[in-house]
């Protein structure tokens, strides 16, 4: 029996857990017509929370209501791709004038011998953004549907592109016409492009942050996939993988897929299952997870995060202060820069934990290459940012 779980980012889960409210809201939107705040939306959250995963789902309510849909990524040259690929062939397809013909030639007499023509596409790579979205969503209206644009991966580094679209886009909301719009990014790049001055039309979009799913979400989530797939799982199996996925999106699926692995041939899976997959997952989530969420923050960010996995429970500001020898002035502008990247979440008054499940454990484990040696700022000083921090 093939393995139902999909671990790889931006797979979509044969059983979507704890995002139906969520996508409930985004449907209505979309009923709602033109004005309604939902037609723009912002998903952020750490990696692993399901961001691709709801972009490719609003993709799919919108395609049931006779819309079309265009997905991209905002890497560079994302505007350039719009203007001259997915626009273009949309057009080609939905416009009857799409094809211009022209009179050419005539052969024989009177025509008797047949004429010739000669074809030219009406819509030229060299059209602007906003001209090509107002047509297509003019043809669309004739049908009563519209056209939604997803944008993953959304990033401070191609504001300029962004800055392009919104502007394009905005016009095409104060016109009523039926477009939406979604995009998905981590929390500190969608934060930063929030407070772009030109990005204005981005702060009143609806902006949801995905977080984790309740245990029983998740046990309802691994028993019907296994049980679609022609398996089934004992109660107190699915209890203990529910609870090794600490309702991480991502977890669901790395120890759905390595659980099944165990005995693929067997009817059932059992707690020794559970067991020996579940470690397997936890390995896997370090490399696929927690290792490039480090990667993306700076040295000071990782030596503060080394700094709180001495603790086994929530940390103290005033205690990662002493470990890293600078004042609590200095250690809250990267608590709130880590607050602001989930990687951490406040816990109490004074306090913080990790955000990510296992990434203490993580740390731990790879702590030998990190120092947590007093940083290079003066720590009796103002907290400043070291150079290229």
């Amino acid at each position: 029996m093939r393995n139902p779980f999909t671990p790889g980012f931006g797979n979509t889960p044969p059983v979507l857990a704890g995002r139906e409210d969520i996508l409930a809201e985004f449907a209505d939107a979309i009923d709602d017509g033109p004005g309604s705040l939902g037609r723009a939306t912002l998903y952020t959250g750490a990696r692993g929370t399901g961001k691709t995963v709801m972009l490719n789902e609003v993709g799919g309510i919108v395609a049931v209501r006779g819309w079309l849909v265009v997905h991209e990524t905002a890497t560079p040259g994302f505007v350039t791709r719009l203007v001259t690929q997915h626009l273009p062939a949309l057009l080609r397809e939905h416009d009857p004038n799409a094809q211009r013909s022209t009179l050419t030639g005539v052969n024989g007499p009177f025509g008797i011998g047949g004429v010739t023509w000669d074809s030219s596409n009406a819509h030229v790579v060299a059209a602007g953004l906003r001209n090509q979205l107002e047509l297509l969503c003019d043809l669309l209206a004739e049908h009563g549907t519209g056209l939604l644009i997803t944008l993953d991966e959304v990033h401070r580094r191609q504001s300029s592109e962004l800055r392009d679209f919104f502007t394009a886009l905005q016009h095409l909301v104060r016109d009523d016409r039926q477009i939406a719009f979604a995009a998905a990014g981590l929390p500190s790049e969608v934060s930063d492009l929030l407070s772009d001055e030109v990005l204005t039309f981005l702060r009143r979009a609806d902006r949801h942050t995905l977080g984790g799913v309740g245990l029983g979400e998740v046990e309802r989530t691994l028993r019907e996939t296994i049980e679609a797939a022609g398996r089934t799982i004992t109660a107190s199996a699915c209890a203990r993988a529910a609870t090794a996925t600490g309702g991480y999106p991502f977890l669901i699926q790395l120890v759905g897929h390595h659980i099944w692995r165990q005995h693929p041939d067997a009817g059932e899976i059992t707690d020794a299952d559970v067991a020996a997959g579940v470690p397997l997952a936890l390995r896997r989530m370090g490399s696929l997870v927690h290792e490039p969420a480090l990667k993306d923050l700076s040295h000071i960010d990782r030596s503060f995060l080394f700094a709180m996995a001495l603790d086994d429970g929530s940390s103290k500001i005033a205690d990662i202060a002493t470990r890293l020898g600078v004042n609590a002035k200095y250690a809250g502008v990267y608590r709130q820069r880590l607050l602001d990247a989930q990687m951490i979440q406040a816990t109490a008054r004074g306090r913080v934990g990790f955000t990510l499940p296992y990434l203490r454990d993580y740390l731990r484990e790879h702590g030998a290459n990190e120092s947590t040696a007093p940083l290079p700022s003066d720590p009796n000083g103002p907290p400043g940012l070291p150079q290229g921090e």
